[in-house]
């Protein structure tokens, strides 16, 4: 499978699957306790959203979630860390078989992160942002004691805006230039991306969150991209300018959130590495995975605290992981 357009500028394929689970149910899918499974891999910054936002608002009792391999084929991704290879709640091996269960013509990608409805097998979304912002608002009765606001109404707007830029720059923007077919469509691609690192420079030297003086929905969706920035993006997607080490202010916002419950306890370096090294043959045919880089940076004083700001607002931190959720010893930062 090729994922770089031999043609020149990357195009993200954005059509998801939109149906909402909400609290109302108005899309035939209710919030309800254990009815439906959160499938993930840690290797991929979309789904790691969706991992960091259930982890802090204390969903898992009500919200399972189901863990796929670091790689995939053209088909799908696969359980292949579970007994036997198959999901012990769906009984699955290839997410696209709960795809294909809803839609059995399914041609769109089958993509993480997903929500699979367990009693029918089929998928509901996978509708990376909206998922996370109805993980805010939809699911608020099944929240922990203690859960931080992450979608406040009174900065959504601003929220929004910080999203759409971060998206198209960051996010994406790593992707348009690691899959950009052409030199014209690099260049630009990473023009745009660290124009946009400069700019998130400037305005986290002064404040230590994105929007407001709490941790929010932009902060997650920053901070996956950012946490994969050295493993994968400066030398497999030749963003090289700098790498997040060499940026001063990044770095240390990357490591304060790191450092905070439910952020840093959810990277998996050794999947993210394995995942885009050996998935996208076409940019990386030998399928080498690097041995670095040195990760035990991500464990040191990082200083943010002198800017203020309430990590979780009037909340609390998230409790530690569950133990069949713990990312893998050896696969993390080490002090």
């Amino acid at each position: 499978m090729a994922y770089a357009n031999p043609t020149g500028e990357f195009t993200r394929d954005q059509r998801y699957i939109t149906t909402r689970i909400t609290a109302d149910g108005r899309d035939g899918y209710p919030v309800e306790p254990g009815r439906y499974r959160l499938v993930v891999a840690r290797a991929c910054p979309w789904a790691n959203r969706a991992i960091i936002v259930r982890r802090l608002l204390g969903l898992e009792d009500v919200l399972s979630q189901g863990i796929a391999g670091p790689t995939h084929d053209v088909r799908s991704w696969t359980f292949d860390l579970d007994p036997g290879g198959r999901d012990p709640v769906l009984g699955i091996e290839r997410l696209q078989e709960a795809y294909f269960k809803r839609f059995p013509a399914y041609e769109k990608g089958i993509t993480v992160p997903a929500i699979v409805d367990v009693p029918t097998g089929q998928v509901v979304t996978n509708d990376f942002a909206q998922i996370t912002i109805d993980l805010s608002l939809e699911w608020t009765r099944y929240h922990r004691d203690g859960a931080p606001k992450l979608y406040p109404e009174e900065l959504r707007d601003q929220i929004d805006k910080v999203n759409r830029v971060v998206f198209t720059d960051v996010n994406n923007g790593v992707y348009r230039a690691g899959f950009a077919g052409s030199q014209e469509a690099y260049e630009k691609a990473y023009g745009k991306l660290f124009d946009r690192l400069d700019g998130l420079s400037d305005l986290l030297s002064g404040q230590r969150y994105l929007v407001g003086d709490t941790i929010t929905e932009a902060d997650v969706r920053l901070f996956t991209t950012l946490a994969r920035f050295d493993a994968a993006y400066h030398g497999h997607f030749k963003c090289n300018r700098s790498k997040l080490t060499e940026m001063p202010v990044l770095w240390a916002y990357a490591r304060d959130l790191f450092q905070t419950p439910g952020f840093g306890d959810t990277i998996d370096f050794a999947d993210i590495k394995k995942h885009y090294y050996v998935v996208h043959k076409d940019i990386n045919p030998t399928q080498i995975v690097p041995a670095g880089p040195d990760l035990s940076g991500w464990l040191t004083e990082h200083g943010r605290e002198k800017l203020g700001g309430r990590p979780f607002g009037d909340g609390t931190p998230p409790p530690p992981p569950r133990p069949g959720e713990v990312v893998p010893a050896g696969h993390g930062a080490t002090g």
